[in-house]
């Protein structure tokens, strides 16, 4: 068994300006970063990350501050498990919120349903609403690196929700059939 080989990025940046301490941040979180702690974090090894964090370990430097970018891997087998864990959880709390806005969906369907409301404006509002779901978990499947427990349910909801619009929209074209 190969060992898994990480990204390990130190920084230390004033705490003033905060907008860019905090833009820091969120790039590295948007990047799926792990916190072992404040100012210390870890990605998996990728060309892309590296080049990213290197950029990024450019920028702790023209703020003022320091950073340091190390390349690393896990000294035992449970060490490296604990630190996949941390990335596994990152991802499910992301998938978790993700099937909240799911189920918001399928709560707007249901009511547009229930109130009979077949308008070709409220389709077009649920199919804006849909294709955010959709780039949403794209973006979280993106940075799921090692398999999180709620990808698969997020898949599935994400095609019940693709279903669950196709049957109102057939409603809605039904409404609007000059033909019947």
């Amino acid at each position: 068994m190969t060992s898994l080989t990480w990204l390990l990025l130190t920084y230390k940046v004033p705490p003033e300006p905060s907008a860019k301490r905090l833009a820091l941040w969120r790039k590295l979180k948007g990047m799926g970063a792990v916190y072992l702690q404040n100012g210390v974090c870890l990605l998996p090894k990728t060309d892309d990350h590296v080049r990213r964090l290197k950029m990024l370990a450019n920028d702790a430097v023209e703020m003022g501050g320091d950073a340091v970018l190390l390349e690393t891997v896990a000294l035992d087998r449970s060490q490296e498990e604990r630190v996949v864990a941390r990335f596994k959880a990152d991802r499910d709390e992301q998938y978790l919120e993700f099937l909240d806005k799911c189920a918001d969906f399928e709560a707007e369907i249901a009511k547009e349903t229930a109130a009979e409301h077949f308008t070709y404006a409220e389709l077009e509002e649920n199919d804006v609403d849909l294709k955010k779901l959709q780039g949403w978990l794209e973006k979280i499947g993106k940075l799921d690196f090692y398999g999180a427990a709620q990808a698969d349910q997020a898949a599935e909801r994400l095609r019940g929700c693709e279903t669950l619009l196709d049957a109102y929209a057939q409603r809605v074209f039904d409404a609007h059939d000059e033909n019947k």
